[in-house]
This record gives C-alpha cells, sequence and structure tokens, in this order.
C-alpha cells in the first residue's frame, strides 16, 4: 500500500470532480478525521489517515484491502469508479436523478432509465453529466451519465433515455469475481 503519485491523484480527483464538482476538499477533510487515498495493486482505497498509518506495520503482500475501495486504474491508465464507493459520491453528488419503485428493478439489472422512470432530476443537470442515482427512499442505488439535460427531460417522451447505466449496486451479484479484493 502507497501513497498516490501526483499524477495519479490528478486522474482519481478529476474523475471524482465530474460527480462531486470540485468540493473534493470535503471528502478528504472530514469535521473530526482526515481522509486520504491509498494504492494497492491498481485500486484505489479511501481511508480514513489512522488507519492507513497503522497499515504500514502490515506486509504488502499480506494486505488485502484498507478502508474503502474507490476504483481502481486500468491497463491504459485510465480510472474507473466502483460501485463501493456510491455512498460517498451520493453525499456530495452535485446532479442526482430519482427513481420511480417500477423502474428501480430494471435499473438494478443493468438496464439504462428511461424517462417513464424518473420520478425527479436535480435542476439544471447538463447533458453528458455524471449522476447518481436514488429511489425514492433516498436509498443510491448506483450512478451514470445523463443522456439529456434536465430541459430537454421535459420534452422527451416516456420511451426516451435519460440516464446511461454505468454502475449498479446490483453489479456486485452479476459479476462477483471483478469486485474481489475491493471491500465487499
Amino acid at each position: 500500500m502507497r501513497n498516490l503519485t501526483e499524477e495519479e491523484l490528478r486522474v482519481v480527483f478529476e474523475k471524482l470532480a465530474k460527480f462531486i464538482g470540485k468540493d473534493i476538499k470535503a471528502l478528504v477533510e472530514d469535521s473530526n478525521e482526515n481522509y486520504c487515498f491509498r494504492l494497492q495493486k491498481d485500486r484505489v482505497y479511501y481511508a480514513r489517515e489512522v488507519v492507513a498509518a497503522a497499515a504500514t506495520n502490515i506486509a504488502r503482500h499480506n494486505l488485502a484491502s484498507l478502508g474503502i475501495c474507490v476504483g481502481k486504474f486500468t491497463h491504459g491508465g485510465r480510472f474507473q469508479v466502483h460501485i463501493t464507493f456510491v455512498t460517498y459520491l451520493a453525499r456530495l453528488a452535485k446532479y442526482k436523478v430519482w427513481l420511480k419503485p417500477q423502474s428501480e428493478m430494471s435499473f438494478l439489472y443493468g438496464n439504462n432509465v428511461l424517462k417513464g422512470g424518473v420520478a425527479r432530476m436535480t435542476e439544471n443537470t447538463p447533458k453528458n453529466q455524471q449522476v447518481v442515482v436514488f429511489n425514492q427512499s433516498e436509498i443510491p442505488l448506483g450512478f451514470g451519465v445523463s443522456a439529456r439535460s434536465s430541459l430537454e427531460v421535459q420534452q422527451a417522451s416516456s420511451t426516451d433515455l435519460i440516464v446511461l447505466n454505468q454502475a449498479d449496486v446490483g453489479s456486485y451479484l452479476r459479476d462477483e469475481d471483478h469486485f474481489v479484493g475491493c471491500g465487499l
């Protein structure tokens, strides 16, 4: 487990900024404790600094994970956010979409969201923006990309795509091997 390099940290922060805006500081500095990002193999973890410091006493090959898995770096150097981090994204997300009860299961099976399934949407959501998807009870179900702006949604028909599914909590059950070592 090691600190992220400046380039790696920049890539991670750019990806997270698509969800939470420029308020990354709120993610790292909580009211009582400071948090940090650590890299183990190709996975990035989010943990309290106290826990990360204690983990330095454990040999790298013996340490499976630390804190919450944020995502991983691909072979091409891109960073992909994992569904394991959705609760933290949901807390600070700029743009949100709430689903009607009848479309929750469809989203959890990996399908995109149609206008007929949207209960409400954050005002002024731009097109092609990262959004966090919730159910009516404010439980985060996953995240995706808005296919239309909130203004375009008003004129859209009920069968038009509104959110393109990137990850949902049902993906863990559909692809368990992908999440091995990610803290779930």
